[in-house]
C-alpha cells in the first residue's frame, strides 16, 4: 500500500486535503478515487485512509483508521557529521533514514569540501528533509528524523546542541569517530551502557577532523571511538557506527 508523509493532524473520519508533496505524489503514481493508502504525520503509528477526489492540484481523503505500529530502533541515534562531498550527503541522508536515524546535523569542518551559506544552505537542508521523507516513506518509519540547519563544528560544539542533540530526552553519550591510536572500540563501549542509552556521534567528512577540531571535541566531552582496523569513507564511517548502535 502506497506510503505518504502527511504531517497535519490526523484524527479518524476526518476528511482532508493532503499537502501539496503527498498530493503531486498520489498523481504521478495515478491513484484513483477509492483507493486506499497510508498516511503517517510523525506523531506515531501510521493511518489507512481512502482517496475521495482527485483534483488537477489537489487530493481528498478521509481517514478510516489507526495502527500503532512503530519500527524505529531501540536507541535514539543523532549523526553530527562532516559534509561529504558531491551526491554522497543524499545518499547518507536516504540510508541513515532507512535504518532509523533520530536526527541529522550537517557541519563544515576544516576538511569540508562542500560550503554552504546563506539561500543556498537553506535549500540544501530542504533538499535533505525531503529525501529523509522519502525513505521512511519507502522504509515504512512513522518518524521522520529532522535534519537540523548547517553549522560551523566549532560554534556547534560550544552550543547546547552538541550537548544534547534532543533537549527533551536523556543527555546522550557522546561519541568521536577517531583514527586516533588512544580510542577505545564502538562495541565495547556500547557494552557498559544500558541498552536504550541515547548516543551522538561526530564524525568527519573525507580527511576526517583536523587535530585541533579533534582536540575541541574531546574537550566537550566526546569519547573517541573506533570502528575497527580499517579506513572507512566518512559516510560508511557515520552509518557503521548507526548499524552498530542500533543493535538490540
Amino acid at each position: 500500500m502506497p506510503r505518504f508523509h502527511c504531517p497535519v493532524p490526523l484524527t479518524l473520519g476526518a476528511e482532508l486535503e493532503l499537502p501539496a508533496a503527498a498530493a503531486r505524489h498520489v498523481q504521478v503514481l495515478r491513484l484513483q478515487p477509492g483507493g486506499v493508502i497510508t498516511l503517517f504525520n510523525g506523531e506515531g503509528g501510521e493511518y489507512s485512509a481512502t482517496i475521495l477526489r482527485m483534483g488537477r492540484s489537489d487530493v481528498a481523503v478521509r481517514v478510516d483508521s489507526h495502527e500503532a505500529w512503530e519500527r524505529e530502533a531501540s536507541r535514539r541515534v543523532h549523526l553530527a557529521l562532516g559534509m561529504p562531498a558531491n551526491d554522497r550527503m543524499d545518499w547518507l541522508v536516504e540510508k541513515a533514514a532507512e535504518l532509523g536515524v533520530a536526527g541529522i546535523q550537517p557541519l563544515h569542518t576544516a576538511h569540508s569540501v562542500l560550503r554552504l551559506s546563506g539561500e543556498r544552505a537553506t535549500k540544501k537542508q530542504a533538499h535533505w528533509q525531503s529525501v529523509a521523507i522519502a525513505a521512511c516513506e519507502q522504509c515504512g518509519g512513522n518518524r521522520v528524523p529532522a535534519v537540523s540547519p548547517v553549522q560551523e563544528l566549532v560554534a556547534w560544539l560550544k552550543s547546547g546542541a552538541a550537548q544534547g542533540a534532543d533537549p527533551e530526552a536523556t543527555r546522550p553519550l557522546r561519541c568521536l569517530l577517531s583514527l586516533a591510536p588512544d580510542t577505545r572500540p564502538l562495541a565495547d563501549v556500547l557494552r557498559d551502557m544500558p541498552a536504550q542509552a541515547p548516543l551522538l556521534f561526530l564524525s568527519g567528512p573525507e580527511g576526517g577532523l583536523s587535530p585541533s577540531e579533534d582536540a575541541q571535541a574531546r574537550t566537550a566531552g566526546f569519547i573517541p571511538v573506533t570502528l575497527g582496523s580499517r579506513v572507512l569513507r566518512a559516510e560508511t564511517a557515520a552509518l557503521a557506527a548507526l548499524v552498530i548502535a542500533s543493535q538490540p
